[in-house]
Formats: structure tokens, C-alpha cells, sequence
């Protein structure tokens, strides 16, 4: 079989220059050379993949969503946290963050136009220890299979 990876994701912006003052300012993506179109369209660099914004005026799916993965998750965390963009919170009004079986952690951001974000992380080691509180291990509140126990979301590790 030939082989296969992701280029990059398109998502829809209602307003584009927002949708890249978001990203660069919450993810350090990077504008790039974009081609002419036929709507407006910016892309941006995202690690060795890249985002494509086409500013359309569409209402972002509820669930649908890319994730990315982010060295500094302190600091995404506490921009999410000032900005309230957090898509869901723990009883307790805390931002949810979740760990997945294999240790990864995760949260849930929405960019300006409701477009749903994972921000991920492998671990805990050295994360803040407020934030490292809040953590929701899946396996504590989600049953999970034998194949559950052994997935990871890190696969070329």
C-alpha cells in the first residue's frame, strides 16, 4: 500500500483576520503564502502540518473538531482560561482537563468562530500543579476495554 499522511485541516471563519490573530496568538501558528481563491483564505503553519481558515459564514459542527498538540499546555491553558474559551468545565466550574489511558492529556478550546479545538499534551510531568489538580483520568470515569487500555492518541512515538 502507498503511503498516506494529513497534509492539513480546513475549518471555516466568519471573520478570517480573527481566525488568525487566535491562532497565532493562542498556538504560535505562522501565516503562510496562500493561494488566490475563489473565497477569502489564509493558511498557517502548524508544526510540519498546516491549518486552512476560508472565511465562510457557516455555523462550526458541535462535535467536530482537529486537535493539536502544544509543548507549552500551561500556557494555552491560562490564555483559554482568560479569554473563556474553554468548551467544557467540571462540576466545580474548573476548565475540564481529561488523561487518557495512555497518559495523554487533553482539553477542549473554541476558536472565535465556534470551531472545536483538543489541545494535547503526552503527560503530566512538570505540569503546574493547580492545573495538574484538576486532571480527570477517562479511565476513573469511563470503563474502558482492553483495546481502550492500549490506544494511544501519540502514535509515532
Amino acid at each position: 500500500m502507498d503511503s498516506i499522511a494529513f497534509t492539513h485541516a480546513s475549518i471555516s471563519a466568519h471573520d478570517l483576520a480573527e481566525a488568525v490573530r487566535f491562532y497565532t496568538d493562542v498556538f504560535g501558528m505562522e501565516r503562510i503564502p496562500s493561494p488566490d481563491l475563489p473565497v477569502p483564505v489564509e493558511w498557517l503553519q502548524c508544526g510540519d502540518k498546516q491549518l486552512h481558515l476560508f472565511e465562510r459564514q457557516v455555523e462550526a459542527p458541535e462535535y467536530h473538531h482537529f486537535a493539536v498538540h502544544v509543548d507549552d499546555f500551561e500556557r494555552v491553558y491560562r490564555i483559554a482560561l482568560e479569554r473563556d474559551l474553554f468548551d467544557e468545565y467540571a462540576a466545580d466550574g474548573v476548565p475540564a482537563i481529561y488523561e487518557l489511558p495512555d497518559g495523554v492529556l487533553q482539553t477542549y478550546i473554541r476558536d472565535p468562530s465556534g470551531n472545536l479545538v483538543e489541545v494535547d499534551r503526552p503527560d503530566t510531568k512538570g505540569l503546574d500543579s493547580e492545573i495538574a489538580a484538576a486532571v480527570e483520568k477517562r479511565s476513573e470515569t469511563v470503563s474502558q476495554s482492553e483495546e481502550g487500555l492500549r490506544s494511544s492518541l501519540y502514535t509515532d512515538s
